[in-house]
Formats: C-alpha cells, structure tokens, sequence
C-alpha cells in the first residue's frame, strides 16, 4: 500500500446544500500502509440553528454545539492534520463538497483526492442493489454504535475498508483502487461504464434518477464536455449536487448542430417534465395582444393564436391576461395614450387620463383615432412578436461543421413540428400538428432573424 495517508472521513451536517449548509460534527482516522496512526473528532458550532429533522436523524443538537468551536477556529490545524491524504469516504463529494465550502469561508482552498467506498461498493457487488452505508454494514455483519454520529460512521468505514482488503487479493483490490480513482469526480450512483460513449459532437443529454425518473435535460455542441462538467462543480452549486446525488443512468442524443440540440431539448422537457427543468419545463398559456389593420386599439387572444395564419400585428407574450394590460396600461401612461381608446376602460366621452394631462384626447377629439393608433404601434413596436413570414411549413437545413451529413428541421406558424434526416422525409412532416410552444419561437426567431449567420438554409414546402 502507498506511504500516502489515507484520511477516513465523516461529516455530519445542518442539511444537504454544501454553499448554505454548514457542518455540525467532524470525524477522521489517518491510515498509513494499512495500520490506524491518529485520530480527529469534533463537534463544530455551525453558526445557526440545526433544523429538527437533522436533530432526529443524528441526535445533534443545538445545546450540544455552543461551546464547541467554529469552523475557521479549527481550520488552521485540521488542515494541517489532514496533510496531502487522500480523502476516504462513503459518498465523498459530499463530505468533501462541504469541507471546501467551509475552508473557503477560512479563507483556505482545500482540495485533495477522493476514494468514494460508495462506488467502490458498487464495483465490488455490482449485483447488489442497496450500497448505503447502513445496508454495507448489516451485509458484513458489521454493527456500529450509532448512524449518523461522524464518530461510529468513520470506524464503521475503516472496519468495512479492512472486511474489503480481506476478502481480496492485493493485486485484485489495487485495481479497485486504481478504478476508482480514474473516475473519482462521477456521481457515486453512476456506472462509469455509460460515460465511456459519450461524443464531442452536438446533441442533447438525460439524466434519470432512481427508477428511471427524469432528473435534467440538458443540451450542448459538446456533449461530453458538458455531461461531465456537471460533476465538476457540485462542490459551488447546491443544483449540480443534488443532480450528482440523483443521477444513476445517462442517455444522450447526437444532432447536426445548435439549433437541433436547442429545438430537441424544449421539446423533451415538455414531453418528459423532467424536475430540475423548471424553467423550459413551464406550459405556459400565453396571451398576447392582436391589432388589426384597420382596428383603432388592440384584441387580446390566446397564445394559440400564433400557430394558425393570422393577419395584423401581435405584441408581446404574457403569462396572463393581468400582465398583458398591466404592461399595455404603462405603455399607455409613459406615451400619454388614452385607455378609454385601447379598451382598457369603459365608458364614452373624455376619459379621467385626459383630465388629469395623461392623454392627448383621443376619447374627445382633441387628438385623431389615426395619429393615436400610429402613435400606440409605434410604442408597442418593441413588444412585436414576428408574425410568420412564409405561406406554410418551411425546412431548415442545418448542416454539420466540416461535414457533409445534413439535418431537416420542419416548422410552421412558429412550431416545431420534427427533424429529418433528408428533405424527403421532411416533407412527411410538413402537415404534422403541433402547438405553439413560447421557448421554441424564441429559438427559432433568434436563428432564423440571419439564417446564413449559422449556416442555415431555408427552404419553404408549400
């Protein structure tokens, strides 16, 4: 076994955000060339108060931690105490994504290698299905004094790590070790083995959780890159750790470019409602205001509206009807238009706006219904929702960087109807139904206001 010393560690905590969360007892064993060296145990006063639940899983509580000291009081020297070792723990990125956080607040970067004994289980009885640390103790007859006190769970560890050593032989257990370690920054319910395919092309990944449930959808013009930069900042970011927590299986989906991977991406979050999406994954019953050519004030219509052929104007996408006249009512405000003229009040004569110097007169004559409504579209000509430019469905030919393969997305009235791998196929596509989906038109819009700026070709089908 290397010199290096090998730091068995626990942590106990106030809960499971390692940015906001803070530690509330520590417990470590220092292991050099297999034999037990020292020992390190604190409880730590976390500088607010333990949430209940905490205190009935570990038994912590907040009379116990007054007089113990605080985190940057013992920094210094458990920094010292833990040398170059590496870090040995069941579930590690936890621990350690809470020791970094707390040596940041000292005012220290901490880093150090990890061996996480929860993967490492998971290599050893792949045919297992439980590998939390209780389930590893009851399977080798291993009986701690209390769980969840760091203490009892550092030496139940090092008992489990000595049953490991036993049962293998040393070439045998060296490799374990040597696996582990290529793989020491993925998720411990993750089989290293998903990750080996993974492309540097663009396309959009899915991380599903226990019993496959959809955890994140993600998307990329380099998926690799991105699938396992999630697993590198889990220790900043209370999301990314709780993804890494979660996740247990990864599919992913190769497309030609951007476009495709952005166009897949909202469309899988709407199909599967994946529970870390929680922005694209929002069906979102729009309104928007509709003005005719020949109207002298807008119509307010449902979001649907923008997936059939619809002449005039449309402006703005709200979430509701409040929102919509409450935006156009400062409109009306800021430009001295008449809310009695917009619709946005009842009644005949001169409107209360008018008599206050907030209205030019519209609503008694004092201005024209036609230089009001020029004056209204021109104020409202920063909310306009482009109105669909072609006669039917159209094709985007999206071609990949430095190749000759090809994909065909078809689209109409703003939705996304589907992506081929020919414009043959395409073409079965152009009569598809579909709804008006607001991430997708603000894709589609930003792409297809310079189509030939991504290298996009746009072919109309009729």
């Amino acid at each position: 076994m290397s010199e290096t010393a090998l730091i068995f560690v626990d942590v106990e905590t106030t809960g499971t955000r390692a940015t906001r969360d803070r530690i509330t007892e520590i417990a470590a064993l220092k292991v050099v060339n297999g034999e037990l060296v020292d020992r390190w145990s604190s409880l730590i006063y976390p500088e607010c108060k333990v949430p209940a639940q905490i205190t009935q899983l570990t038994g912590i509580r907040d009379d116990m931690l007054r007089e113990a000291p605080r985190f940057t009081h013992i920094a210094e020297s458990l920094r010292e105490w833990l040398g170059d070792g590496q870090l040995v723990a069941h579930n590690a990125r936890f621990d350690y994504s809470f020791l970094r956080n707390e040596f940041k607040r000292a005012g220290q970067d901490f880093r150090a290698s990890l061996i996480c004994t929860l993967r490492l289980s998971r290599r050893i009885a792949p045919q297992e299905r439980q590998h939390n640390l209780k389930a590893l103790l009851n399977r080798y007859g291993i009986s701690p004094i209390r769980h969840h006190r760091a203490g009892d769970d550092v030496d139940a560890l090092w008992a489990l790590w000595q049953t490991w050593q036993v049962e293998h032989s040393e070439e045998a257990w060296q490799n374990l070790l040597g696996d582990e370690r290529r793989h020491r920054t993925l998720p411990a319910h993750l089989d290293s083995a998903q990750l080996e395919g993974l492309p540097t092309c663009p396309g959009v990944y899915l991380f599903y959780g226990h019993n496959r449930l959809p955890l994140y959808v993600g998307k990329s013009v380099n998926l690799r890159s991105r699938v396992l930069g999630h697993f590198q900042r889990d220790h900043q970011d209370d999301k990314e750790m709780r993804l890494a927590q979660q996740v247990q299986h990864i599919e992913w989906e190769e497309t030609t470019g951007d476009l495709g991977a952005q166009l897949r991406e909202a469309q899988l979050v709407k199909t599967l409602m994946p529970i870390m999406n929680r922005q694209l994954r929002k069906q979102r019953k729009l309104t928007t205001w509709h003005w005719e050519a020949e109207a002298d004030h807008p119509e307010l219509l449902s979001g649907s509206a923008m997936s059939l052929p619809i002449s005039g104007a449309l402006y703005g996408l709200f979430r509701n009807a409040r929102e919509a006249k409450n935006t156009l009512r400062v409109v009306a405000e800021e430009q001295k238009l008449c809310p009695r003229v917009l619709g946005l009040e009842k009644g005949k004569g001169r409107c209360f706006a008018n008599q206050v110097g907030k209205c030019l007169g519209a609503c008694n004559g004092q201005e024209s219904i036609a230089a009001h409504t020029q004056r209204a579209q021109e104020a409202l000509t920063q909310l306009q929702v482009n109105v669909w430019p072609w006669p039917g469905s159209i094709a985007i030919e999206e071609k990949s960087a430095g190749a000759t393969a090809s994909a065909w997305h078809v689209v109409r009235q703003w939705c996304y109807l589907g992506s081929a791998a020919s414009l043959k196929k395409a073409k079965t596509l152009a009569d598809a139904s579909a709804s008006f989906d607001v991430d997708s038109y603000r894709i589609l819009n930003r792409f297809l206001r310079s189509p030939e700026q991504y290298g996009l070709t746009v072919i109309p089908l009729g």
